[in-house]
């Protein structure tokens, strides 16, 4: 399973998805505990932390293994 770096601490499990006709494992990270650890380690703030998930990780593609960022789901 590929790891998004510097952001151990934001793992929050594992999921299983299905690509090219077979079962992969991959990480899933807590969109939000990535936010704060950017807010904190890099002095980001809120709008450039969610810029820099949204670009740099979100939108990185890395083969069947990239890792899942999770946002919790708030029902408006």
């Amino acid at each position: 399973m590929l790891k998004i770096d510097g952001h151990d601490d934001a793992i929050v499990g594992q999921a299983c998805i299905w690509t090219n006709q077979s079962k992969e494992h991959v990480l899933v990270y807590s969109g939000e505990k990535i936010v704060e650890g950017l807010m904190q380690r890099d002095g980001m703030s809120w709008e450039e932390a969610i810029e820099y998930i949204e670009f740099n990780i979100e939108g990185a593609y890395m083969g069947p293994d990239t890792p899942v960022v999770m946002w919790e789901y708030v029902e408006e």
